[in-house]
């Protein structure tokens, strides 16, 4: 404890913290976004991830700073002692420069919205051990070389967490007891660029090109098709993933009665059984044997739930792209007839 009248430090301030606002925006640093793009883009097509470093104030995370994680091989999967010992090495090299060594959250590339695993909520609930507002910035780079930003940041609600912590399973009673859908898993949280003063003068200072660029044409191409089947590939293997998912809860459902039934034919014969037994003046035998009938797992219902949130994203995506090329056609339309 400090001492009286000594002014408390900023870590221990943030540990006395009682606030809990909920987390409303998240505030990316613009040299942090140019770090994340450039990671994973020159990473294609394999799928990357780094560490989000920042401050936690009020209703906003600050992320100020990034840095990559080694890509790591086959050889590499069983030591995660390494992985650990780069970040911390990493994090003890950035306080010595005096830059954010707060960890915040990760971020991780995609492509084509495929990021909604049971990896990724693993992720989540290791990270909120020890960081309760921590956050995942999406980066797909495909997209993003299109001319936009592709990159959001996501986080789990808090009804889904206390659902899941435990077990790991996601039954259909914490589904009940928590009013929980397919919807309240992921929670995406607006993102807000913001560029420090000096890079705001020297971009001021920047004259727009005046040549046109590759990127300036790319803007205006009327092909989406490539995009538009991909997507519709990746739905068709989700709605694979669904059917299978609904047989797996079918069989479960079909076993389960079926027990019943075994069940209940058990315990009329047992009850006959002990009503001979009386008469013969013998001792009744028990009419609950735990180990005649045990319990059927039930399947999880987070792989149903991830497969239903990635079918949105799929057709949210599919939806984006047709609107987009009907609007660069409608403006085609409209230059080819000013010409006339």
């Amino acid at each position: 404890m400090a001492a009286d009248g000594a002014p408390m430090s900023f870590a221990a301030a943030m540990e006395k913290r009682t606030d809990s606002s909920p987390l409303r925006n998240v505030q990316l640093d613009g040299l942090a976004v140019l770090k994340i793009l450039k990671h994973c883009k020159e990473s294609m097509p394999s799928l990357v991830t780094g560490q989000l470093l920042g401050l936690d104030i009020g209703q906003t995370l600050e992320v100020t700073d990034c840095f990559p994680f080694p890509t790591r091989t086959e050889e590499d999967e069983g030591n995660e002692a390494d992985g650990a010992n780069y970040q911390l090495e990493m994090m003890r090299c950035l306080r010595e420069i005096n830059v954010d060594n707060n960890t915040v959250g990760w971020y991780q590339s995609t492509q084509l919205g495929s990021f909604q695993t049971v990896e990724l909520i693993e992720t989540f609930v290791n990270y909120q051990e020890s960081i309760k507002r921590c956050i995942c910035i999406i980066c797909d780079p495909q997209r993003s070389s299109g001319g936009g930003l592709a990159i959001k940041a996501i986080k789990l609600k808090d009804s889904f967490i206390t659902a899941y912590k435990g077990d790991g399973q996601l039954t259909t009673e914490k589904v009940k007891a928590g009013s929980i859908t397919w919807k309240e898993i992921f929670e995406e949280i607006p993102v807000h660029l913001q560029n420090s003063a000096l890079a705001a003068a020297m971009l001021a200072e920047i004259e727009p090109p005046t040549v046109i660029k590759q990127i300036d044409v790319d803007k205006l191409n009327l092909s989406v098709l490539p995009t538009l089947e991909r997507n519709l590939e990746f739905v068709t293997d989700c709605l694979d993933d669904a059917v299978m998912e609904q047989q797996k809860v079918s069989y479960y459902h079909r076993n389960v009665a079926r027990q019943q039934q075994q069940q209940a034919q058990w315990l009329q014969k047992r009850r006959q059984e002990n009503a001979q037994r009386r008469a013969n003046g013998e001792e009744a035998l028990p009419e609950e044997d735990l180990q005649q009938f045990k319990p059927i797992p039930e399947p999880n219902q987070l792989d149903n739930f991830l497969i239903t949130n990635q079918i949105n994203t799929y057709c949210e995506q599919l939806s984006s792209y047709s609107m987009q090329s009907l609007q660069k056609l409608q403006l085609m339309e409209a230059l080819q007839q000013s010409h006339l």
